[in-house]
């Protein structure tokens, strides 16, 4: 049995999470498994560490530098993502938040048969 780790989440929490999503985040895949993404300046480095704290099992790369760019990638994928975030992000309303950004969510949902 899987214990949910992001059911432990306050409103507050949850609130950030869908927030950046909404603002930063990429919902995708690599033609194998279905991934999201968030690609931010070093200076976020207190945020991509809660976020990990939020969803162990996620990744942060980094930092990178690139074409004068400093930052940092999340990502959460496999069953980290399935069991955790997806389930999260469904009982939130992103719907009714960003009709484009939860197009994008449903359309890596379909996509990845989550």
């Amino acid at each position: 049995m899987t214990v949910s780790l992001s059911s432990q989440l306050t409103p507050f929490d949850q609130g950030l999470l869908l927030g950046i999503l909404i603002g930063e985040g990429h919902f995708g895949g690599d033609g194998k498994q279905a991934q999201i993404t968030l690609r931010m300046h070093t200076r976020h480095e207190r945020l991509f560490e809660t976020l990990v704290r939020f969803f162990p099992g996620s990744k942060l790369y980094g930092p990178y530098e690139h074409g004068g760019r400093s930052y940092y990638q999340w990502m959460a994928r496999g069953e980290l993502l399935k069991t955790q975030l997806i389930p999260l992000l469904d009982a939130l309303p992103l719907a009714d938040i960003d009709e484009h950004v939860y197009g994008r969510y449903t359309e890596m949902k379909a996509r990845y048969g989550l």
